[in-house]
């Protein structure tokens, strides 16, 4: 497998990729002197990846909610053992998460980086699934349905997510429901794994005090050969409106404040890469122009109580979907819904300020190089990135490429009344 070079002077750092023969993209990359190393071995496949076509058949095939979260907590068992144990013996800490497009398999370790890379490579090769450990563990999993079910703050995030949606599987907990789990079999799993974790939709991401043609030899020697080449997965997702499904959603839990997430449905999708990228960025900016904690929105809402130090605000931008959401505790999330729209009709009528744009900007840009200086942020969000179609060090590119025009523009096409939410989670009566 040959490596091909990636410098950013911006950044200063360096980067290596390669594709080995089966298809697995390779990224390295090494920072000397770090006390730390981390890998991350990912699959682009998530929890909204439940309706498919397999290479070679011409039939869709759909699967319950909650298979690739399920296979993930499969994934760590061996006829042997929990790989765990493998991991601890020699003093990694090991991990793996599964969100709506990606599940990741991870370790980071100060020591034994390489044999810990192979314990790594070769357990998320080898599934091991029978009737009795899939059985039992559609108990363990049902119990963290459950616990989430009962979770404030899983529950205002889902309710906000199920307001914006009328049918895209992102508002489907991660995890599925006690009913889907039920339906799940060994050979469904197997042909979820046999689909989705072909080399060629998997990337594996090495970061920390390494060599790479160190990690080549490994990858070199753990990689199956016996992989034959795989043609594009098919996704089949609904057909979803522009409108929002709800534009309210309540419950009561066991809180002793408000819960609250609001935001708008992000109506500008079906693209990746760079342009992805750019809207990224121009959202981020308007966000913080709008509701940064040195705008006079926020300083008002504060100062008045409505907002506290849990308040935050964030955007999610995907292929096929994206939303903005702010989301916090609140003894009024009421009032802080109609601040906020007072806020966006007035910048609607009023022209925003450039001056506060080109702050922002560098702003926004300083945030981006903090997420270098963490290993696992960084091996992370490249990897997100990457499946997307975005390379992280083309983000001086894009950035470069944000105008004031972009975010007044975006500011009149996202901040649409109509397509706003607001989801809360009210103490119990």
């Amino acid at each position: 497998m040959l490596l091909k070079q990636y410098h950013s002077e911006t950044l200063k750092e360096d980067v290596y990729h390669g594709v080995h023969k089966s298809g697995l993209n390779v990224y390295i990359l090494p920072k000397q002197g770090y006390s730390k190393s981390y890998a991350v071995f990912a699959t682009h496949y998530g929890s909204i990846d439940n309706k498919f076509v397999v290479p070679g058949e011409k039939q869709a095939t759909e699967v319950p909610d909650g298979i690739a979260h399920f296979l993930e907590h499969k994934m760590f068992e061996e006829q042997e053992g929990s790989v765990f144990n493998q991991f601890s013996r020699l003093g990694a800490l090991p991990n793996a998460f599964t969100s709506f497009n990606m599940t990741a398999y991870l370790f980071s370790c100060t020591d034994h980086f390489y044999d810990n890379l192979d314990i790594l490579l070769n357990f998320v090769q080898n599934p091991y699934f029978t009737d009795e450990n899939v059985q039992k563990e559609q108990g363990i999993i049902g119990q963290e349905i459950r616990m989430y079910e009962d979770d404030p703050n899983w529950r205002v995030f889902f309710n906000f997510l199920g307001g914006l949606y009328h049918h895209h599987p992102v508002k489907q907990d991660v995890g599925g429901t006690i009913d889907s789990i039920g339906k799940i079999d060994k050979e469904i799993l197997y042909k979820c794994y046999n689909t989705f974790y072909h080399p060629s939709n998997m990337i594996l991401f090495v970061v920390g005090d390494v060599d790479a043609d160190t990690v080549v030899s490994h990858v070199e020697k753990d990689i199956k050969k016996e992989h034959p080449p795989q043609e594009d997965i098919q996704r089949i997702y609904p057909e979803e409106p522009s409108t929002i499904y709800q534009q309210k959603v309540e419950q009561h839990l066991s809180v002793s404040i408000p819960l609250f997430h609001m935001g708008f449905k992000d109506t500008d999708i079906g693209y990746g890469g760079q342009r992805l990228l750019k809207k990224d960025i121009t959202t981020r900016i308007l966000l913080e122009m709008i509701l940064g904690k040195s705008t006079s929105l926020y300083q008002s809402l504060y100062e008045q109580g409505l907002i506290n130090s849990t308040f935050d605000v964030d955007f999610t931008a995907e292929k096929g979907y994206g939303y903005t959401v702010f989301g916090g505790e609140s003894p009024d999330p009421e009032k802080v819904r109609q601040q906020i729209l007072d806020e966006i009709n007035k910048g609607q009528r009023e022209d925003l300020d450039p001056k506060v744009f080109e702050r922002i900007k560098k702003v926004i840009f300083a945030r981006f190089l903090r997420q270098f200086n963490s290993i696992e942020r960084l091996a992370n969000s490249f990897t997100a990135s990457l499946f997307k179609g975005i390379h992280l060090f083309d983000y001086m590119e894009a950035y470069q490429s944000v105008t004031f025009k972009d975010v007044q523009e975006r500011f009149e096409s996202h901040f649409k009344p109509e397509n706003m939410v607001l989801s809360i989670v009210k103490p119990l009566e």
